[in-house]
């Protein structure tokens, strides 16, 4: 059942579920999220076997097949959303900086399910500590309603936990910059310094700048900056966060210097960003 909206009296069509057995999956009309931190499980998978052991995370559609067909010790939690919860506007930039047409932006874990492998996303021994915190923090909000804000905030972490497994499991490989993505996808809420990025590397600065020049076109702290604003785009779109709330999730230590770091990059303010968004996503 959808959660009702005590403070604006709404259906809010998420679930969230403490104890999930995994057996009654998937659910009519949702995108599910199936966290199992102890155990293992296996299944069938639209035709195809797979077996997921804990820390690991399950992403089914309403229209995957699934079945279990072996549980060892399963602890599981599940978050549950209707897709229309997900959609957005993402935003490829044209050359003068300006949003361009509207798409899905996140949730492409939920896709092309041709492969099994992608409803099993990779989860590293880094990430797994900021996973768990942030499932938990979204099944305490739902169950909570702390106050009118709570279903942003729920998009916030939904938010984070799909865009940390998708820049997870971009990687088809493991090099010291490999490496340096896993840690700054995973802290960059965080403040993070040179230093932390080239001890995560296990090499000096100018031959992690090198590497990263190679491989993403700019130095590891302008991509941890990237990354940040590309975060932040997410948040101004899909959410009513403040600047200052926003800048503080992303990492920054003040929202006057995210909004100079912003405008500087995108060509246009937050809010101008985030009310240009809006009206494409409206008319798509």
């Amino acid at each position: 059942m959808p959660q009702v909206d005590r403070y604006k009296q709404r259906n809010v069509n998420i679930e969230f579920y403490a104890v999930e057995d995994c057996s009654k999956l998937p659910y009519t009309d949702r995108f599910s999220l199936i966290f199992i931190t102890y155990g293992s499980m296996k299944g069938i998978l639209n035709g195809r076997p797979i077996s997921i052991n804990a820390p690991g995370i399950l992403c089914l559609t309403e229209d995957d097949e699934w079945q279990v067909t072996e549980r060892h010790g399963l602890a599981a939690q599940s978050f549950n959303f209707d897709p229309e919860f997900l959609i957005s506007a993402v935003h490829v930039e044209t050359q003068d900086h300006s949003p361009a047409a509207p798409r899905i932006q996140n949730g492409r874990l939920f896709f092309q399910r041709e492969d099994p492998n992608r409803a099993v996303p990779r989860i590293t021994e880094t990430a797994y500590p900021s996973l768990f915190q942030w499932f938990f923090i979204l099944g305490t909000e739902v169950q909570a309603q702390s106050d009118e804000r709570w279903a942003c905030r729920i998009k916030k972490y939904l938010i984070q936990i799909l865009g940390l497994l998708e820049d997870l499991n971009r990687v088809s490989h493991h090099s010291p910059v490999d490496a340096v993505l896993d840690y700054i996808h995973t802290h960059y809420p965080q403040k993070i310094s040179l230093e932390d990025l080239t001890k995560c590397a296990h090499m000096n600065r100018v031959t992690l700048n090198q590497l990263f020049q190679e491989r993403c076109g700019c130095t590891a702290i302008g991509y941890l900056l990237s990354h940040r604003l590309k975060m932040a785009c997410d948040l101004l779109t899909h959410t009513d966060m403040s600047l200052n709330d926003i800048a503080g999730a992303i990492g920054f230590q003040y929202d006057t210097y995210f909004i100079k770091q912003f405008t500087a990059k995108k060509g246009m303010s937050p809010t101008s960003y985030r009310s240009i968004s809006r009206k494409l996503a409206t008319n798509v």
